[in-house]
């Protein structure tokens, strides 16, 4: 085993299977104590069960580290709060969440119904916030601590998952809203943007040249998990792992601007904003058109 998480106590959502198993799993072999969450649904959040939650502790007993299974629904405020009380009434604090848990419902968004639009913003972008305000609380007595959401890469928008990249995005701008918030109280929080082989990336209609393991996930999780990412003061971050490769996304900030000597006008702006102001070119309109001349050309295309 192990030291990177010794004495710590961690909570994962979403960590019956893939990368949250595995986080799981790699954080209790680095010494920690684990809070193992899983709904147990399915990927379009049914059949709910408390079997893999419970199997993946059994796991991490099993190679000599300390386990609690829990099998809360993250999106409600009364489940998010479940989480981390186990961890404070088992182990007396908690020193990490990591909010893994998440489903899709796929729809184009001129079909997309408010029965598909719900749950998906419920169990991502709800549903880390729920687990990050109890544990922030808790954090912020202790003064120390670290949250970790996850996104995607397809916060950058989606053809056929606008429920899913809205989430993904709203997670981003929560987690850079904790690290401004939680500074003071000495705690950190950060974004995960994996490229995994799971089950949410087996539907991927593109052939991804760079992918990896859950297990590579996992190991970048432990690290912004650690004392060592907390002295580096890492913080309100965006990181993408895809196998050998870790990616830093840039903050949101301005490109370029221009200032109208009186007010603004449609005519002003027209003969402004193309020329003065321009765009930021949108890579993934290039790619959606890259895959519809594969597809009329009957090949898959890369990404």
């Amino acid at each position: 085993m192990g030291s990177f998480l010794t004495g710590k106590v961690v909570a994962v959502t979403g960590a019956g299977r893939g990368i949250g198993r595995a986080v799981a799993l790699a954080s209790a072999a680095e010494g920690a104590k684990v809070v193992v969450n899983d709904h147990g649904v399915s990927l379009t959040g049914d059949e709910p069960t408390s079997e893999v939650a419970t199997a993946v502790a059994k796991e991490i007993e099993a190679a000599g580290g300390e386990a609690v299974a829990l099998a809360d629904d993250v999106s409600t405020m009364a489940g998010g709060q479940r989480i981390i009380d186990a961890a404070l009434t088992q182990y007396g604090r908690v020193d990490g969440v990591v909010c893994v848990a998440g489903i899709l419902r796929e729809r184009m968004i001129f079909n997309m119904t408010e029965e598909e639009w719900d749950p998906v913003i419920a169990t991502h972008l709800k549903g880390t916030f729920t687990v990050f305000r109890a544990a922030s609380a808790a954090m912020r007595r202790q003064r120390s601590g670290t949250l970790i959401g996850f996104t995607s890469g397809s916060h950058q928008g989606s053809v056929a998952q606008a429920n899913y990249a809205s989430a993904k995005g709203g997670v981003i701008s929560l987690v850079r809203s904790a690290a401004l918030g939680l500074h003071r109280y000495g705690v950190t929080a950060n974004c995960v943007a994996p490229v995994a082989r799971t089950r949410m990336s087996a539907n991927v209609p593109t052939e991804l040249t760079e992918i990896g393991e859950p297990e590579d996930v996992a190991a970048l999780v432990v690290y912004l998990l650690s004392d060592r990412a907390r002295q580096e003061r890492i913080t309100g971050q965006v990181y993408t792992v895809a196998g050998p490769k870790i990616a830093v996304w840039a903050q949101p900030r301005e490109l370029r601007a221009a200032y109208a000597e009186d007010r603004w006008t449609p005519g002003r702006i027209a003969d402004a904003l193309p020329g003065t102001i321009g765009t930021d070119p949108m890579p993934m309109l290039d790619r959606i058109q890259a895959m519809a001349d594969a597809a009329a050309a009957d090949k898959r295309p890369n990404a």
